[in-house]
């Protein structure tokens, strides 16, 4: 089990910036590929980005690229999910995930946190 916690979530402008934290619980946090995903209201769960279990390796969703930075912290069991120039359409619950391969696909992620709201104004 890799019980995961995020936070950072609020409610933001359009064109601000917003950091979110997942915190991991246990001894095996760096060996997960981590990874960010949204759901909005209606839509189904999407992939915001992911980074490999050492951090050498990120992917990012088209939406998001140049705007979102993903890193993590193996000695603070931490991962990250820097987003600027933050607009309506990124407004969603974000879910951060652990797996044990890198990839940009739901189902491949074992374990994964409540989520925290997002939520940016026009």
């Amino acid at each position: 089990q890799v019980p995961l916690v995020e936070s950072g979530g609020g409610l933001v402008q359009a064109g601000d910036s917003l950091r979110l934290s997942c915190a991991a619980s246990g001894r095996t946090f760096r060996s997960y590929a981590m990874a960010w995903f949204r759901q909005a209201p209606g839509k189904e769960r999407e992939f915001v980005a992911a980074i490999s279990s050492g951090g050498g390796t990120r992917y990012y969703a088209d939406s998001v690229k140049g705007r979102f930075t993903i890193f993590r912290d193996n000695n603070k069991n931490i991962v990250y999910l820097q987003m600027g120039s933050l607009n309506p359409e990124d407004t969603a619950v974000y879910h951060c995930a652990a797996g044990i391969t890198l990839t940009r696909v739901v189902r491949n992620y074992d374990y994964w946190g409540q989520g925290t709201q997002v939520t940016v104004s026009s």
